[in-house]
């Protein structure tokens, strides 16, 4: 998390007077924690005027920041929705905007949505003003870049198969994460899910095991209607999702369903170590 002193750009502030106060920021907004403070100012940037206005709306917002689609997604949503509790607002610059939106864009397009009208960047001030500026060089000097996932077609769920059938796509591929998948309801209603993954191998490229966990969760937020299809029910699935990291792109090719009685996945798994492949 960044200090959010590094994200501001030191000009005039716009007033909010007397007429908002400091509140906790909910429990329900849990993309709005560990960001670097605890309470935000009500009406927040949104216009909203209750704290059961707020949540009701940021959380339609919460699926688009745990995809981590853009590094400070987080900082761009709560900064809006729950807006620090200084002596003036601090809206997030234009360019900020710009980069979430061109990382986020392709992702609500995937659940169906377009970028809305209320987050047009036109709205925001330019970044020689007092705002929340991105830091995306920066962050790309100090970070490593990881592979994104994105929007595609779900691949079939395969459920009859044999090891050499496997070995032969794990050759094909340049990963393999076990994922155990479960569903819950949330008190609004809507569905969230329970994911743990575990590397069962990669054969190729400078990715660390948690790299790749961290990536496969998010291809499960991002595509959700496939991740929907693994959980027809509340029971917990385990699946073995097989793919690709090419040109900075992560593509998931195959999905095993992984069954207790079926010993096909782990021989495969057990051979691979040993395997060469043609």
């Amino acid at each position: 998390i960044f200090a959010l002193s590094g994200f501001l750009r030191v000009a005039t502030g716009f007033d909010i007077g007397l007429s908002t106060k400091c509140v906790v920021i909910p429990k329900e907004m849990d993309m709005c924690h560990k960001i670097g403070y605890s309470e935000m100012r009500l009406p927040n940037l949104m216009g909203h005027t209750n704290m059961a206005e707020v949540i009701l709306k940021s959380i339609t917002w919460q699926h688009l920041a745990h995809t981590d689609c853009h590094p400070h997604v987080r900082t761009f949503l709560c900064s809006l929705f729950a807006p620090i509790c200084l002596d003036t607002f601090i809206h997030p610059c234009r360019s900020m905007c710009v980069a979430v939106r061109d990382s986020c864009a392709p992702v609500l397009a995937c659940h169906g949505h377009p970028w809305p009208d209320s987050l047009d960047c036109d709205r925001f001030p330019a970044d020689e003003d007092m705002c929340l500026a991105s830091l995306t060089k920066e962050y790309k000097y100090l970070h490593k870049v990881l592979p994104k996932p994105v929007c595609q077609t779900c691949p079939a769920v395969e459920e009859f198969f044999t090891h050499k059938r496997v070995l032969e796509v794990f050759c094909d591929n340049n990963f393999a994460v076990k994922v155990k998948l479960s569903k819950k309801r949330t008190v609004f209603g809507d569905q969230e899910y329970n994911i743990e993954c575990q590397v069962e191998f990669i054969t190729q490229g400078s990715l660390l095991p948690y790299e790749t966990q961290s990536m496969i969760q998010q291809w499960l937020l991002i595509n959700e209607n496939c991740t929907q299809r693994m959980t027809p029910t509340h029971r917990s699935m385990v699946y073995l999702l097989v793919g690709n990291i090419e040109e900075g792109i992560i593509l998931v090719n195959q999905v095993y369903r992984w069954q207790r009685r079926d010993s096909q996945l782990t021989l495969a798994t057990q051979k691979w170590r040993y395997h060469k492949c043609l």
